[in-house]
């Protein structure tokens, strides 16, 4: 039986979908699909207070149902909670939250900062190494710390490929949404 080799695995698990899958179909992502809201209440990012510095809309406990979220959204979420987040807590970005996190108003801005972090994660998950992968999460990860980095790239691999799967499928919608229905 052959030694398996599990860091490149874990990694190009994410980046084939990244490059196959994902990453071209956000491509060109106009502000009006960025911000659009297919349905009433939708949580999104919007400006917020005196400067109208944006902010993205967040409650917990979360509202049972909870909102439909727009593409601003679910970038937001992939950006900060997915990626940025355990980037700072495990590969030593400066730490951040939904709550200080500068959001982009535009959907290009938001692009730019999606591929800050997918490069920031995974250079740092290349970084791990075998060993690394073993290791425990930490107490950033609260009740999972004792769990191995591996289970937490597995997670955020399932994250990035599900939510930006979303966002391609809210594209597709747009498209074929009449603009008068928009």
């Amino acid at each position: 039986m052959t030694d398996l080799t599990w860091n490149p695995l874990l990694r190009e698990q994410l980046t084939w979908h990244w490059t196959y899958q994902l990453r071209d179909r956000l491509a060109g992502l106009t502000d009006a699909e960025y911000l659009w809201e297919p349905v009433p209440g939708c949580w999104s990012v919007r400006p917020r207070g005196d400067g109208g510095i944006p902010a993205i809309d967040f409650a917990l406990p979360q509202p049972d149902p909870p909102p439909f979220t727009t593409i601003a959204w679910r970038l937001a979420h992939v950006i900060v909670g997915v990626l940025a987040m355990r980037n700072a807590s495990h590969f030593g970005r400066a730490p951040t939250d939904y709550a200080s996190f500068p959001y982009s108003p535009t959907a290009a801005g938001a692009l730019a900062q999606l591929d800050e972090e997918y490069a920031a994660w995974t250079a740092g998950v290349e970084a791990l190494g075998e060993d690394g992968l073993a290791r425990p999460c930490g107490p950033a990860e609260g009740p999972f710390a004792d769990v191995p980095m591996a289970t937490l790239v597995l997670h955020i691999n399932r994250e990035v490929i599900h939510h930006l799967s979303e966002v391609c499928l809210l594209r597709d919608l747009y498209r074929h949404t009449p603009a008068d229905a928009r």
